[in-house]
């Protein structure tokens, strides 16, 4: 069974920084992409950002310049360290991935969500 677990929200006041971390753990063969979806209260969830095996990086126009999406593939983890943060990232924070299993099995998997909320 593949799980993802996530950790580092938080609060933060303006202008600070937070770095989140999601590990995948489970009969794992392979995972890729790897990415970050978000949703704030009564909005949709939407794409922050997305890195691929490779470790190309993709992200949202609203984070591009402020967040940077890592990997390491070693240990089954990637980042988002998110600076520079302003009110209107508040929101619950998803990590995301589309892994194949030890059995070859292909799914797309998503964490339980952390709170990040940036108030003064």
């Amino acid at each position: 069974q593949v799980r993802l677990v996530e950790s580092g929200g938080g609060l933060v006041q303006p202008g600070g920084s937070l770095r989140l971390s999601c590990a995948a753990s489970g009969s794992i063969f392979s995972i890729n992409p790897v990415g970050w979806y978000r949703q704030a209260p009564g909005k949709e969830r939407e794409w922050v950002a997305t890195i691929s095996l490779d470790g190309s990086p993709n992200y949202a126009h609203s984070v591009k310049g402020r967040f940077t999406i890592a990997r390491d593939n070693a240990k089954n983890t990637w980042y988002l360290q998110m600076n520079s943060l302003k009110p209107e990232d508040t929101a619950v924070y998803y990590c995301t991935a589309r892994i194949r299993s030890s059995y070859g099995v292909v799914n797309d998997y998503w964490g339980q969500g952390t709170q990040v909320t940036v108030a003064s």
